[in-house]
């Protein structure tokens, strides 16, 4: 299968039309190109609120609900692209008004395959932005999504960072990492959990991120990042585990071309079997003992 992971570029949308043609256009140079699975970045639905003008894009309460109120028909255009083109997309992320979950927004991501059915992904764990400012909580739980392409997990940027999150999708063939990242130390938090993650489960991990300056916005204002494609370093991947690494902070898809059986070669007969061994480390989760040597 052939993968694309974006480097996203955010604009100031003059009408609904513009945002189809943008995506429309998005999609199409990608699948023109082979992509089989196409990965946008977190957030980078918050573009959308600048069709409600820029002082809702430039207020942060107002532009969550400006945003979430084009979901629905977002959501609509992915499902028609993918049925369109024989894809599996997977959109920005966006904030969404879920009321069994609470009266504050949840991070999504959404999954849309070829035949246009959707499946979604709340981020679990909050940034100090998030929570502290913004007002954005923690969602529903993890899902693992069983599709053509094989078992893809989410991890929203941040919970890209936590092992025990991607461990509970073990099964993942696939874990994607849609991003947003305001600087470079950011991006590189996440690439080094996203690489970690496909160490330590034995599988591909996709990372994508916004990129590029948005004076319209508090919330995503700078951004800072590349798409990048990893896997476990060992056998059949590279020796550092890259198989795609896009420019830092150029917009467009990065591509790699995988062949999955790769992901249960490596699990079943590679150098180290990392996944079948996390369970040595149960009852390690405390404080190592302290040992006097002063």
């Amino acid at each position: 299968m052939k993968l694309a992971t974006a480097a996203y570029k955010m604009d100031f949308l003059d009408s609904w039309d513009g945002y189809v043609a943008k995506l429309t256009d998005w999609v199409g140079e990608a699948a023109g190109n082979g992509a089989d699975l196409m990965v946008f970045p977190e957030y980078g639905a918050m573009e959308l609120a600048t069709l409600s003008g820029r002082a809702a894009a430039m207020d942060l309460e107002t532009s969550l609900h400006a945003v979430a109120d084009r979901i629905p028909a977002v959501d609509a255009l992915h499902a028609e692209l993918a049925r369109k083109h024989g894809v599996h997309i997977l959109a920005a992320s966006a904030p969404v008004f879920d009321a069994r979950i609470g009266d504050r927004p949840v991070n999504r991501a959404r999954l849309f395959v070829p035949s246009g059915a959707m499946g979604h992904q709340d981020k679990q764990i909050m940034t100090r932005f998030e929570r502290e400012d913004w007002g954005v909580i923690g969602g529903g739980p993890l899902a693992l999504f069983d599709t053509s392409l094989g078992k893809i997990g989410i991890l929203i940027c941040y919970d890209s960072e936590y092992p025990l999150l991607a461990r509970a999708l073990m099964d993942a063939d696939m874990l994607l990492v849609p991003s947003c990242t305001e600087a470079a130390h950011g991006y590189n938090r996440v690439r080094i959990g996203s690489m970690a993650r496909a160490l330590e489960q034995q599988c591909v991990t996709v990372m994508s991120s916004t990129v590029g300056d948005c004076d319209w916005s508090w919330s995503v204002e700078t951004n800072h990042g590349a798409g990048g494609i990893f896997g476990p370093p060992d056998t059949g991947f590279p020796a550092d585990g890259v198989l795609a690494q896009g420019a830092m902070d150029k917009p467009g898809w990065t591509y790699a071309t995988l062949d999955l059986d790769a992901v249960a070669r490596v699990r079943k007969d590679g150098v180290v079997l990392n996944r079948s061994h996390w369970d040595e480390q149960a009852g390690r989760d405390g404080p190592a003992e302290l040992r006097d040597l002063s």
